[in-house]
């Protein structure tokens, strides 16, 4: 006997499910938390910048954001993110209520509901569990005796998205052509065209392009990026606008 079919639900996470890349906050959080100066993470974001004005791509990029936990406790960060979730959390506006709302109507629909994310678990983990997803493809930070190595295995950016979802599409016998995916950056198109309903959240201009000529669906976007830095731990001289990632 056939397993039954079941479509699957996949939603980026950073300013799609949230209104925050949680890559950059989480890091703010932490290096805060660890007593770190203010200075070390101005000097990651400008570093970041300056190679994303560069061309350098999202790929490394992400690559290089992990290296800033080399020498981590993953115990530690662990801990840290779900710190971190409850503070953002008690701050207020975390998530983007249009994507959650559609996120809800797929589980009442009874589809899976997949989180897929350039992101770790420390700061997936909480999400994950508040919104009651049932699988989480993200990037895997190496660890040797519990502590990070500094090194991921793949970015979860771009083509690996969809690859991802494709793995899990067969691993749950989900016809693509009955599935969705949510996405907000040019970046995840990969995503967005691996299933027959993509949903583009926000103003992404190549995004919008296809819901023009493609027909997609379209739900509004985060309306401003969020300051890092300004909502938790210690006072802070200013906003550190920006993110890493």
């Amino acid at each position: 006997m056939n397993a039954p079919r079941r479509a699957v639900a996949f939603f980026d996470v950073d300013e799609t499910l949230i209104t925050v890349k949680s890559m950059s906050r989480f890091l703010a959080f932490y290096w805060d938390r660890e007593g770190e100066d203010q200075a070390r993470f101005l000097r990651a974001r400008s570093e970041h910048l300056r190679a994303q004005a560069a061309g350098v791509p999202r790929s490394r990029l992400n690559r290089s954001f992990y290296r800033h936990f080399r020498g981590a406790s993953g115990a530690v960060l662990a801990r840290a993110g779900r710190d971190w979730f409850a503070a953002e959390q008690a701050r207020g506006g975390l998530f983007h209520q249009p994507t959650v709302d559609a996120l809800l109507g797929h589980r009442r629909a009874g589809d899976l509901i997949a989180l897929v994310s350039g992101s770790f678990l420390p700061c997936l983990a909480p999400i994950a569990e508040a919104l009651h997803a049932d699988v989480v493809l993200c990037v895997t930070a190496e660890e040797h005796d519990g502590i990070l190595t500094g090194e991921i295995d793949t970015p979860v950016i771009g083509a690996r998205k969809a690859g991802l979802a494709r793995q899990t599409m067969g691993d749950h016998h989900a016809a693509p052509r009955d599935c969705h995916a949510y996405g907000d950056h040019a970046s995840d198109v990969d995503l967005l065209r691996a299933v027959g309903h993509p949903v583009v959240v926000g103003d992404d201009p190549l995004l919008n392009s296809l819901v023009r000529s493609e027909g997609w669906r379209r739900l509004a976007g985060v309306a401003a990026p969020s300051p890092v830095g300004s909502h938790v731990g210690r006072p802070r001289t200013g906003p550190l606008t920006g993110a890493l990632t």
